[in-house]
């Protein structure tokens, strides 16, 4: 995994958990893979990734079953499509926003770019 410089680590540890799931390449009610494994993994300290799994598990989006281990919510894909829309409408949407109409590109020349896209990188993933 290759961090970028903001936001901080163990933010961008929980997105590509919540990614994961969002891909269905982890499944609802499935346990995830330890702190140790995942901080071996992505070559982290496993304090940095049970900061990760803290925060999921104050968004309900994974639970702890003491002893077990971590596990993800049944709900966890609507819980995480509404936190993430949210991030996305109040702090990206603006700057994107801001880039067309400095740029003066109209939304409708954009929707076919958009649709192939998807067909190219998530085509038989959603």
């Amino acid at each position: 995994m290759e961090f970028k410089e903001n936001p901080a680590i163990y933010i961008q540890i929980a997105e590509y958990v919540c990614e994961q799931i969002l891909l269905k390449k982890w499944k609802l009610g499935e346990r995830l893979i330890s702190i140790r494994e995942l901080a071996m993994q992505i070559q982290v300290n496993p304090n940095t990734v049970q900061r990760s799994y803290d925060l999921l598990q104050q968004q309900h989006i994974i639970s702890n079953k003491r002893g077990v281990g971590y596990f993800i919510e049944d709900d966890a894909h609507e819980r995480i499509l509404h936190f993430k829309r949210e991030q996305f409408i109040e702090n990206e949407l603006p700057v994107f926003f801001r880039s067309l109409f400095l740029l003066k590109i109209d939304l409708k020349e954009l929707k076919p770019m958009f649709d192939k896209f998807v067909q190219e990188h998530f085509k038989n993933k959603l």
